[in-house]
């Protein structure tokens, strides 16, 4: 029919047209400069990472593709005796004479008895592309005996002294363990200086175990900075940030006591440790991060160069001993908790809770913090002593937040606690244990505490002549 005619006729205008349009490509892409001659050389070009049986099982730089040198090229042995320091630090610096490079490790024990320098545009690469966890220590002095380990052999009892491994400007740390075989895993601690410090600008650590170190990560002055996928138990303090005025990134850290749990050794942690330590950090992103028996599980604290402001998703602390977040200074806008998971308790398998005035509270917001610190979708649970004890002039809320547990040891201890001076917000959340759910102490500035969902009945304890304390619409059995 004349109606079919036409629409073959339309598909063949189209099929010549399909045709034509990829010849003139072709035609097009046969007259453009490639990148590989002569003439136009190459402007960028994805590094090729070698294959497992070459550097990743021992080899030399004639394994590796260019700009790529090999530690064992240097003279390091990996036999987990010999200093391999020397070795290692003459191909880093080599690296970083010929503006940057990749310094590969292979598998081995590599002991390292000084510290050691990653300069500008280096990366020092071990053999793990996802983060290592080993579990030593706990029964033996096993060592780590897979993948790429650093064997820390110096600084013990100075915890002052030099970094184990520093970065600098565009320097990265990736796919190692790090442990130090002075730590006894069944006794008490022993300080070792930083294991990481993170001192130039765009400096990164990923894929990295932080087996036992007395102190893991500092990153001071390192704006940018990019820490992910790390793990271990660090026992004094997990990361520490300060001093960065450009967004940093901190992703997938889990501190757990894969090293020892033992209570001897676990004791200093529990006491004195602090998972994550936030100084001045202007817009620092924090995400996926968690930490397992602290005293402090988060602590912001006001340094000379300042607070930090910063989104905080989907982080939990279990088993902190004084505060799952402790909050001693923000910047005006603030801590932006979301999606997070918080216990707090004191565990006679690692300490005797008649030992000392304990009072594990999920969150303290101390007296000299002006800036806001919000809270939203997040759960809190454990047997604390309490939810929240709130002080200073920022302003602190709870939305849409779930509160489990808290007066664990059942003498009417309230589950949030406002202090004289300070501003609160709980609204839309959830009390689920049948105790003291919020007091409102005389002279607290504002309040608002609205569509709460309260199983048993309403506990409150406010000042109801306050019209500054805005309480309704709150369901209670």
């Amino acid at each position: 029919s004349s109606s079919a005619l036409r629409m073959v006729k339309a598909s063949s205008i189209k099929l010549a047209a399909c045709l034509a349009c990829i010849l003139c490509l072709s035609n097009i892409a046969a007259a453009a400069p490639i990148f590989e001659s002569a003439a136009h050389p190459r402007r960028w070009q994805r590094p090729v990472r070698p294959q497992h049986g070459s550097w990743r099982t021992g080899g030399t730089d004639d394994d590796l593709p260019p700009n790529y040198l090999s530690v064992r090229t240097f003279g390091a042995k990996g036999d987990g005796v010999t200093d391999d320091s020397k070795a290692f630090q003459a191909a880093l610096s080599l690296a970083a004479q010929d503006k940057g490079g990749i310094v590969v490790v292979p598998e081995g024990t590599f002991a390292i008895g000084a510290p050691l320098t990653i300069g500008d545009g280096v990366v020092l690469q071990g053999t793990y592309t996802t983060p290592p966890s080993h579990t030593v220590g706990q029964q033996t002095q096993d060592t780590p005996t897979t993948g790429t380990v650093l064997y820390a052999t110096y600084g013990s009892g100075d915890e002052g002294g030099a970094p184990l491994v520093t970065l600098q400007h565009n320097a990265a740390l990736q796919g190692m363990t790090i442990y130090y075989p002075g730590q006894n895993g069944t006794a008490e601690p022993v300080p070792f200086p930083w294991s990481i410090d993170m001192v130039g600008d765009n400096a990164a650590v990923q894929d990295v175990e932080c087996l036992n170190c007395w102190n893991a990560i500092r990153a001071i002055g390192a704006g940018r900075h990019y820490i992910a996928r790390i793990q271990g138990q660090p026992i004094n303090t997990g990361l520490l940030v300060d001093k960065t005025f450009d967004i940093g990134r901190v992703e997938d850290v889990h501190w757990n006591p894969w090293f020892s749990p033992n209570p001897v050794f676990m004791r200093h942690q529990l006491m004195f440790g602090r998972a994550f330590v936030f100084g001045r950090s202007d817009w620092e992103y924090v995400l996926n991060t968690f930490a397992f028996g602290y005293a402090v599980g988060y602590h912001f604290i006001e340094t000379p160069d300042g607070a930090m402001n910063g989104n905080l998703l989907g982080i939990g602390m279990d088993l902190a001993i004084n505060a799952s977040i402790l909050v001693e200074a923000s910047q005006p806008m603030g801590l932006l908790v979301t999606n997070a998971e918080f216990t707090a308790f004191v565990s006679p398998q690692w300490i005797d809770p008649k030992s000392a005035d304990f009072n594990p509270t999920h969150v303290v917001v101390g007296p000299s913090n002006a800036g806001a610190v919000k809270f939203v979708n997040s759960a809190f649970w454990g047997p604390a002593n309490q939810i929240a004890l709130v002080e200073g002039t920022g302003t602190v809320g709870f939305v849409g937040c779930t509160f489990t547990e808290w007066d664990g040891k059942d003498v009417g201890r309230y589950a949030i606690q406002a202090f004289k001076g300070s501003s609160v917000q709980v609204n839309s959340c959830e009390f689920q244990k049948k105790a003291p759910q919020i007091h409102l102490e005389k002279g607290v500035k504002r309040a608002t505490v609205i569509g709460n969902i309260i199983h048993g009945e309403e506990q409150f304890d406010y000042d109801r002549l306050n019209g500054k304390l805005k309480v309704d619409l709150n369901s209670s059995d």
